[in-house]
């Protein structure tokens, strides 16, 4: 299993991809929560761009095993813009949902905002792993 996971199949890229998402997140919220006192919209972008970073430069060396391919500027320039598109998209996404489904409860909000952040992973994985990496 161990071999399996450090190899270059996309399931097991994919693996190491949703672990440094985690990864990157927990970090994001450490940061938010520290930067919180200085205001949400700071700590938001604060926490956004160094999570970013770190996830790229651990996509780069864990993910998809191209550090030696990729550098770390072009690894932060074309993954910093793929998780730009993605928030844009996965924002215009839930303010359509709040204009053409205005009335959905709760539940099915978040089981929305899942899908939707799940299907921009997506697509952010197999651009990282075809195009940048």
């Amino acid at each position: 299993m161990r071999a399996f996971l450090r190899g270059d199949h996309a399931l097991a890229q994919l693996i190491r991809f949703a672990l440094v998402g985690g990864m990157s997140n927990i970090a994001y919220a450490l940061l938010f929560m520290a930067m919180n006192g200085i205001g949400p919209l700071v700590a938001n972008i604060a926490g956004s761009i160094v999570s970013t970073v770190i996830a790229n430069e651990l996509h780069r060396q864990l993910t998809f095993q191209a550090a030696g391919r990729v550098g770390w500027f072009k690894a932060q320039w074309e993954g910093g813009g793929l998780a730009l598109i993605g928030l844009l998209v996965s924002t215009a996404a839930l303010a359509g949902l709040g204009f053409w489904a205005p009335g959905l409860g709760e539940l099915a909000q978040a089981g929305a905002v899942i899908a939707i952040m799940a299907a921009v992973g997506g697509a952010r994985f197999v651009a990282l792993r075809g195009f940048v990496f």
